[in-house]
């Protein structure tokens, strides 16, 4: 029979009940320490991890009332706060069982055993032990994780009075639970501001997820944000926690949330009002504990004005707004942000890029940016790959002029066939074929967009 690793260390003032127990186990089990002197218990503490401890509850002292074995388990709860304790009596009763479990004691065994039972006790306990052992290396790497991702976003970069103002708001409201709606144009640093909101509040050493909302499709939101259980449908062979269960305790970033249907909205705004979710299959609701932050880069007023988003859903997700102001409107932010990104990939890309001209500079502060500092950092990267040279000039900066950019439409080319082709076929798959919102958004008539998809064989 193959032994289970673990490390087990038994504790009690009589010899033959160390001999039976370590001859038993040692059939089971990798490592099995005895003690007789619960003195020794620190020193062995920190000498050794152990997966399981049994402790007996009454020593020379006292020898009916356990209140050894309790002293002693407080003692070892406060080395290791993650210590599986099975305490081992005589003289047991269930209302010294029910203060061991109080007490912090994982399980509770009499003298004299049955082997049986006496192996499945401790079976158990080593399973929570490596649980236990799971969970923590998993916060671990998760806080670890976070602080990786989160060097990336550390640099929010401004001196504008804008941006002085998104710092001011940022401050006040990070440490409270308060829901945040943050508004700006594609580009503009919307999920930096969240991971910062997250990362100075007293969620911070939990998870923060962020989901965008406009990748959700109808069918998957229920599934993907509220979770399913097995056999809920085909494909559901086991349970599976949603992201709304799995952010519990810390931030829910939904980025893009103007894009949501009215139904997927009903069913986010019944969520955010009961503080429950419901799995698919499930036959009751989850409770969850989320800070929530939204953001867009849509008009809301507009969408709401349009009947496209609901107005108690604003209310709901928007206890504070922050507004991130476009590149174009924080020019004294440029160059700092170019200083910084041609930095940031000098490293990265193992060049010696010495600074960036006076010229350079003059160029890339007229340019509007469209695509805001997500553009700038692309455009920054490009010219430090290519570059042959330690200081950067206003050649080695390709930027579009182009109105279209800035609704994500690049194009090289003046044939008004081809522009109005590719501009109608992009507006239909992001209203998912609605005629009725890509017309109001090409300020014509239904009858004049069908025509042109005739034309344009769309």
């Amino acid at each position: 029979m193959k032994k289970r690793s673990g490390k087990i260390l038994i504790i009690d003032d009589r010899e033959d009940i160390l001999i039976a127990a370590r001859i038993f186990l040692k059939q089971h089990f990798t490592l099995v320490g005895t003690e007789t002197n619960p003195n020794l218990i620190p020193s062995l503490l920190h000498n050794e991890n152990f997966d399981v401890i049994l402790l007996d509850m009454n020593f020379t002292r006292d020898m009916t009332s356990g209140s050894e074995g309790f002293f002693w388990l407080d003692k070892i709860l406060e080395i290791d706060p993650s210590a599986v304790v099975i305490l081992i009596t005589a003289f047991g009763d269930i209302n010294t069982a029910v203060k061991a479990i109080k007490e912090g004691a994982t399980d509770f065994i009499l003298k004299p055993w049955e082997n049986e039972k006496f192996l499945a006790t401790i079976s158990s306990a080593m399973n929570l032990r490596q649980s236990r052992n799971e969970v923590t290396k998993l916060k671990s790497r998760q806080r670890q994780l976070s602080a990786d991702i989160d060097k990336a976003y550390h640099h929010m970069i401004g001196v504008s009075d804008s941006m002085k103002n998104v710092f001011n708001i940022i401050d006040k409201v990070a440490g409270t639970d308060a829901n945040v709606f943050i508004l700006g144009e594609n580009g503009t640093g919307k999920e930096l501001v969240a991971r910062a909101l997250h990362r100075q509040s007293l969620r911070s050493d939990e998870c923060f997820m962020a989901i965008d909302m406009g990748a959700i499709t109808d069918t998957l939101f229920e599934s993907e944000l509220f979770g399913y259980m097995k056999g809920a449908f085909t494909d559901a062979k086991e349970n599976h926690p949603g992201r709304f269960e799995v952010a519990t305790g810390g931030t829910l970033f939904l980025d893009e949330i103007a894009n949501l249907s009215m139904d997927m909205q009903s069913k986010l705004l019944r969520v955010l009002e009961t503080r429950k979710v419901m799995r698919l299959g499930a036959s009751k609701p989850t409770d969850i504990d989320i800070r929530l932050i939204c953001a867009t880069n849509i008009d809301i007023h507009e969408v709401i004005k349009n009947g496209q988003f609901r107005q108690d859903l604003l209310y709901r997700i928007n206890t504070v707004e922050i507004i991130l102001p476009p590149l174009r409107d924080r020019k004294e932010d440029i160059p700092l942000l170019v200083d910084h990104f041609v930095k940031k990939s000098s490293v990265k890309y193992k060049k010696n890029i010495k600074r960036v001209s006076t010229l350079a500079h003059k160029k890339l502060e007229k340019y509007q940016w469209p695509g805001n500092i997500r553009k700038l950092q692309h455009s920054m990267e490009r010219a430090v790959i290519l570059t042959e040279n330690d200081v950067l000039q206003p050649s080695d900066f390709i930027l579009t002029d182009s109105a279209m950019e800035s609704n994500g439409f690049v194009f090289d080319t003046y044939d008004l066939e081809y522009v109005e082709k590719t501009i109608i076929r992009k507006l239909m798959h992001e209203n998912d074929g609605n005629v009725t919102h890509v017309a109001k958004q090409l300020g014509i008539t239904r009858t004049s967009l069908y025509r042109r998809l005739e034309k344009h064989g769309i």
